[in-house]
């Protein structure tokens, strides 16, 4: 299969004719334009090692995320940033290029952070491999981390390991009312102290906290904070992840908003949902892009429109020169022809 992919890369390089690279295409809506011949990863695919002990994974890009999860799961494990599928064909492949986490991110990590190694076809056709299979192996630049989030601009990813966690042995959510501004404070009152905090969501006036550990250090949370506690808890953390609450389904364009957890509340108009102890906010709205990007600049932020919306606009914060500059040379030495994934990003 490798050898397909190079033969399919150097004739497209030779031509300079552009190649999309895709797994599922569960994620075609996220990033800028979509453009050239579609290279589809997924008959590249299976678990290559899986050593529990090691809490490490290292599969194929186009095998799917549900199978590496259930894999996981029957250990007993699981990918600690939580990543969304948003449809049924996401792949490794395609996680690890969006680069997207869920609720458990503020407290577990992000989808770099779990990258140990790479498999990477450049646009030469040749196969380079960075990191390896342990925490500590990364001597130079962290290639390999690099990856993650970059929507296939640099290569084609052949192979990931990934380090994975254990389960933890509880899980509570409790829901609390409470104002957005009072809701953001309290979230940072209790990111100060020794809570097994694993997720947060605020909308309309609620506040959901989903606290996962020990089972003593889940209840005695538990009699600390209060509240009501929500049933069914797994499936409402699911649809925040996989974006099925009543607030990702509503008009106008969703921007996702990075900001520090204790900027305070911007007025934007709209409606809003906030995650990750107020580092993440998402916001449906009309207000034109230079307005949200600058009120987000000011609290030290910055915003992505996410879906919807008029993407002429860029859908990712612009860059400053100099990491424009870093970027395009990037480009330049993994991909001098330009042809993998051309514009989705900038």
């Amino acid at each position: 299969m490798i050898e397909h992919f190079q033969e399919r890369v150097r004739a497209a390089s030779a031509d300079k004719s552009p190649l999309r690279i895709r797994g599922g295409g569960s994620k075609d809506w996220y990033g800028q334009r979509l453009e050239g011949e579609i290279l589809d990863t997924r008959g590249h695919t299976g678990i290559v090692d899986y050593e529990p002990t090691e809490l490490v994974i290292t599969a194929r890009c186009g095998t799917p995320l549900a199978e590496i999860e259930a894999v996981l799961a029957e250990r007993n494990q699981m990918l600690a940033f939580e990543p969304p599928y948003f449809g049924e064909g996401a792949t490794l492949g395609g996680t690890i290029a969006a680069g997207l986490a869920g609720p458990r991110r503020a407290s577990g990590g992000g989808v770099r952070d779990f990258v140990l190694g790479a498999k990477l076809l450049d646009g030469k056709g040749d196969v380079l491999g960075f990191g390896g299979q342990v925490m500590k192996n990364v001597a130079g630049y962290d290639v390999s981390r690099l990856l993650a989030g970059s929507l296939g601009t640099l290569g084609l990813l052949l192979e990931v390991s990934v380090k994975v966690l254990p389960r933890p042995f509880a899980e509570r959510t409790l829901r609390l009312e409470m104002g957005e501004e009072e809701a953001i404070r309290t979230l940072n009152e209790w990111g100060g102290q020794p809570l097994p905090v694993s997720g947060s969501c605020w909308h309309n006036g609620l506040l959901c906290l989903r606290l996962s550990g020990a089972r003593a250090a889940v209840d005695a949370a538990v009699r600390l904070i209060g509240g009501e506690t929500v049933p069914n808890c797994a499936s409402f953390w699911a649809g925040i992840r996989e974006q099925q609450h009543p607030f990702f389904g509503g008009a106008g364009a969703l921007w996702r908003l990075s900001l520090p957890s204790t900027a305070p509340v911007l007025a934007l108009g709209g409606t809003q949902l906030v995650e990750w102890g107020g580092a993440q906010r998402w916001l449906r709205t009309d207000l034109d892009a230079a307005s949200i990007r600058r009120s987000c600049a000011a609290v030290g932020g910055h915003a992505t429109l996410f879906r919807g919306g008029d993407k002429s606009c860029g859908v990712f914060q612009p860059l400053a020169p100099a990491v424009a500059r870093i970027h395009e040379r990037l480009k330049a030495s993994f991909d001098p022809a330009h042809i993998f994934n051309p514009g989705r990003m900038y």
